[in-house]
């Protein structure tokens, strides 16, 4: 026989497509050519699929090899097919059976030695197999326990091309996959360790509540990196759909932990402000990789100094803040990775950025005006709520009267939030009040009253709230309601959500202590 065919999976983005890696000998001059839109990796794997095979015992076939790799329109990108081009080259000269090759995905880049090293993005790559029929796939032992988190697919585990082909060939069984081992349970950062910061406190537990961005101003010293690093700790722990959207971008991205489980707490992503727009949104030659914005996603990206960043680097998360998702087009193609984030920005007053406060800065109102004048007016216009926060007493520093309240009781009032506002809109597939379209809640039956929104009718009447401000404040709303354990909002929360907005809130109705 001198054709055989080998199921693969390829990437584009973070959608996997079920590739058929033909392989076809024919007389000629010893040539491999390799078809199908493939890239610079996939053309090396000639060269490392020979080495592999000669070192693992096997004659190479001294004739023409054609592999083809369908669907031909698709780009192919990566190792992961080195696996299936030796086994269909064995099999297109006979030395394997092909019936042991029938209904089987086989992922795996391949060593000069004939070892089977670990690739990206095998959890999305099985979760497509899986979707396309497939109930067999072969992965290299470190990627087995993230392809077992799919279910519904019988996982078998390879560390040599030596040993793979024994087992198609004679059954001989392959390495054992080891035990995920127990969850650790280091504790992370708690709010418990907050001192004072009562209105900050508040409003990083109304962001939790609805999923909205924040934006912190204050000196340094006053808290404004702990409030953002403890935000992850009241958020709820990911469901099974959320955590394999953010498995699956860990996992294409190569930073998925080696112990293969589920990520179930909200990612945290904290760039340095040098970072070019390439990391932040993501890129690379040919197809573009994900960026910190995707590996944020349905968790927290913090961004402190802000007024420090690029400008354009800023201006090109706008869309994604609105859409939840970044679409990046490159020679080879068009990808899209998930962005659903939450966004918290932290900014000094002034350059000079003094501990003190306003007592000892030395910046005139022009200086400080230009500094916060780098986050432009449709950038800070999408952040939900501004808080300043205020620099600490010496008794609020030593001379607490009780202690501050711990992440998990926040926690409990944000997840009945969640689980309020999950409920409501569960019919139209949204989760937070932030996902809801600003429509929606100006049109029956959820448009709220003319005389509880008065206050947001005169700001945009004199121009100090724009449409899509209104709309926020609008969603604000309702997460205040759903904190209070009301069904709708009323004049109190909406005044209380444009308070939030505003950067206005002093000392809040509730919350935190």
């Amino acid at each position: 026989m001198s054709y055989a065919r080998v199921l693969c999976v390829g990437l584009v983005g973070v959608t996997g497509h079920l590739v058929e890696v033909e392989a076809d000998l024919s007389v000629g001059l010893p040539a491999v050519v390799l078809t199908g839109l493939p890239d610079t990796v996939l053309h090396e794997a000639r060269d490392r699929v020979r080495a592999a095979l000669v070192n693992s015992g096997e004659e190479w076939p001294n004739r023409r090899i054609t592999v083809n790799l369908l669907p031909a329109a698709l780009p192919k990108h990566g190792s992961g097919f080195d696996l299936g081009m030796a086994t269909a080259m064995l099999a297109s000269a006979g030395e394997l059976p092909p019936a042991a090759l029938d209904g089987v995905v086989l992922l795996g880049e391949l060593g000069l030695d004939g070892t089977v090293r670990p690739v990206r993005g095998v959890l999305p790559m099985v979760a497509a197999a899986v979707r396309a029929g497939m109930t067999r796939v072969i992965v290299p032992v470190a990627n087995a326990r993230e392809a077992m988190v799919i279910p519904g697919v019988t996982v078998r585990a390879v560390d040599s091309l030596r040993g793979l082909l024994a087992f198609l060939r004679d059954g001989t069984p392959l390495p054992e996959i080891p035990p995920v081992p127990a969850a650790p349970t280091a504790p992370g950062p708690d709010l418990a360790e907050i001192a004072g910061q009562h209105t900050a406190r508040y409003a990083l537990e109304v962001a939790a509540a609805g999923g909205h961005h924040l934006a912190l101003l204050g000196p340094p010293g006053a808290g404004k990196t702990m409030l953002a690093e403890r935000l992850p700790s009241i958020l709820p722990r990911l469901d099974d759909d959320a955590a394999l959207e953010v498995t699956a971008v860990q996992s294409i991205a190569g930073v998925l932990p080696p112990d293969g489980r589920l990520i179930r707490r909200p990612p945290f992503q904290a760039p340095h402000h040098t970072s070019s727009t390439v990391s932040l949104l993501g890129g690379g030659a040919g197809l573009a990789r994900p960026g910190l914005l995707s590996l944020a996603h349905r968790g927290v990206l913090f961004l402190d100094e802000v007024p420090e960043m690029s400008r354009a680097t800023l201006q090109a998360l706008r869309q994604p803040l609105e859409s939840g998702r970044v679409v990046l087009s490159r020679a080879r193609g068009t990808v899209e990775y998930p962005a659903r984030v939450q966004l918290v920005v932290a900014a000094n007053p002034c350059p000079c950025a003094s501990s003190a406060g306003d007592r000892h800065c030395t910046c005139g109102p022009t200086v400080r005006r230009r500094y916060l004048a780098r986050l432009s007016g449709p950038f800070l216009d999408r952040i939900d709520i501004r808080i300043t926060v205020l620099p600490l007493s010496a008794a609020q520093l030593m001379v607490e009267v009780e202690p501050a309240e711990s992440s998990a009781g926040v926690a409990a009032r944000v997840d009945r939030a969640r689980t309020a506002a999950a409920a409501r809109w569960s019919a139209e597939g949204w989760r937070t009040n932030s996902e809801v379209p600003g429509p929606v809640l100006r049109r029956p039956p959820w448009r709220l009253p003319a005389g509880d929104t008065t206050v947001l009718h005169r700001a945009v009447d004199r121009g100090t709230l724009s449409g899509r401000g209104f709309d926020r404040v609008l969603r604000l709303a309702w997460t205040v309601a759903d904190l209070d354990g009301r069904d709708r909002p009323a004049a109190g929360e909406v005044n209380e959500a444009y308070e939030l907005r505003q950067g206005e809130t002093r000392t809040p109705r509730r919350g935190t202590t």
